[in-house]
């Protein structure tokens, strides 16, 4: 039996009369930039995360972009983030010309560990002033200490804005269900749409949470060339627009997320149960099973990492890496001036995490083949 790491083809087979009506709507319509269909989207998202805003963008790497856009963020100012995490983040404040500066993370959660934060305010006194954003990963589904690290930004006077590329249903103690990643506590919160997420388009898609109504006014002229209703541009901004039919279909799916974010606890609560083996260390619900969206399931292994995704590979079971260089090793950041060893909580986690199949469709029998085959490959059967 073959155990896929994602089957999209499985999901759409449960949404597709709704999405392929959805997509027919948009062609009928003759609005593919813009109009209905996006507006709907946005307001189903603002009202689902409980917030005053929903940008539609046109990916999550664009969100992040024209979010760090929108604040003013630029040469000479320094965003804090973490170094174990997609290339978007710290692509995105490259591009506005800020300094990303990096600090470790929880080894539990693998998001921004606050008292590492503390502890880089306490270390770089000649660059506090220069910190304009602190940028926590919700990572793997699971949210970051939102409450120390806002406490942090307020002594600092920084803002926070929120990669919650992989959260869209996670919460931190005491949001209340529906809410986004922290309740709405930072000033945005970026989410990504790209297929493989938990609520997926069938392409690239974005968008930006705010219930800042002049931060919200300025993405919505930067993502389309910063044009306002006079063909006025007084900014200078971009093509970040989401797409009609990109629009439509995520909300074809949104009925459907609040399930598949039960399937997907529920099949993390199966590994919990099931996967014991000496060494490998299961992934954390810091705040609660309830509380994690569990976009990703990553163990740690105590050794071989490799030799055992080789293993599974042999088996037809895929898994991922995430991730295998974290981004202060990445040779395009090197001017930055960071070596191996700095992040060492980051560094293990690149060296020893492994990602396995997690989504609604997968079935109990292939979770079985999953665990026999790691437990055989540590027990010396395999």
């Amino acid at each position: 039996m073959r155990v896929p790491f994602l089957d999209l083809a499985a999901q759409l087979e449960t949404t597709r009369p709704q999405v392929e009506r959805a997509i027919r709507d948009v062609v009928d319509s003759g609005h593919y930039i813009g109009g209905p269909a996006v507006e709907a989207f946005e307001h189903a998202m603002a009202e689902r995360l409980g917030v005053a805003n929903a940008i539609g963008v046109s990916s999550g790497t664009d969100a992040l972009l024209i979010t760090l856009t929108g604040l003013g963020i630029g040469p000479g100012d320094v965003v804090i983030t973490t170094p174990y995490s997609f290339f978007a983040t710290v692509g995105a404040i490259l591009r506005v010309g800020a300094r990303p500066a990096f600090v470790d993370i929880d080894p539990r959660t693998y998001t921004l560990d606050p008292a590492a934060l503390d502890g880089w305010f306490e270390r770089k006194v000649g660059l506090r002033d220069q910190v304009r954003v602190i940028l926590p990963i919700h990572l793997f589904g699971q949210c970051a200490d939102m409450a120390l690290i806002l406490r942090t930004a307020s002594v600092h006077g920084a803002a926070v804005v929120e990669d919650a590329a992989q959260a869209l249903g996670a919460r931190c103690p005491g949001a209340a269900p529906g809410t986004p990643p922290s309740d709405a506590v930072a000033i945005a919160s970026c989410l990504s749409f790209y297929p493989t997420k938990n609520l997926g388009a069938m392409g690239d898609a974005g968008l930006v949470a705010t219930d800042s109504a002049t931060l919200a006014r300025s993405l919505r002229r930067l993502r389309n060339h910063g044009v306002d209703a006079s063909y006025r541009h007084s900014i200078v901004g971009g093509n970040f627009r989401l797409d009609a039919l990109q629009a439509a279909i995520l909300l074809a799916k949104l009925p459907y997320l609040d399930g598949w974010l039960e399937q997907r606890r529920a099949r993390a609560a199966y590994y919990d149960e099931h996967l014991s083996v000496d060494g490998v260390e299961l992934p954390a619900a810091a705040w609660g099973r309830e509380h994690h969206a569990y976009h990703q399931y990553v163990i740690r292994v105590p050794e071989r990492r490799d030799e055992l995704r080789a293993h599974l590979a042999g088996q037809q079971i895929e898994t991922m890496v995430y991730y295998p260089v974290p981004l202060h090793l990445q040779p395009c950041v090197a001017a930055l001036g960071y070596r191996a060893g700095d992040f060492p909580v980051s560094e293990a986690a690149a060296a020893r995490t492994l990602a396995l199949p997690i989504y609604p469709e997968l079935t109990v029998a292939m979770q079985d083949r999953v665990i026999e085959a790691i437990a055989s490959f540590y027990s010396g059967s395999a």
